[in-house]
């Protein structure tokens, strides 16, 4: 086998390489983008229960008070 032969060789097993390494980045990313979206849901639900708690809290001290003001 000659030399350029050999570094032509070289190369292709580089750039096979270079092509699985790709691959399994690409896996990754959208692996990653998944989970980004399962996270962004669960995370807009908390919020969403969060909001739905404080209005139910805000509507129990305003009925406490105007129960307080009532009795007095």
């Amino acid at each position: 086998m000659s030399l350029p032969d050999a570094h032509h060789l070289a190369l292709e097993l580089e750039v096979a390489e270079l092509r699985q390494q790709l691959a399994a980045a690409q896996d990754m990313l959208v692996e990653t983008a998944a989970d980004a979206g399962r996270l962004h849901a669960e995370n807009t639900a908390l919020r969403d229960e969060l909001a739905r708690m404080r209005a139910e809290a805000a509507v129990r001290q305003i009925s406490a008070t105007v129960r307080g003001r009532a009795v007095a």
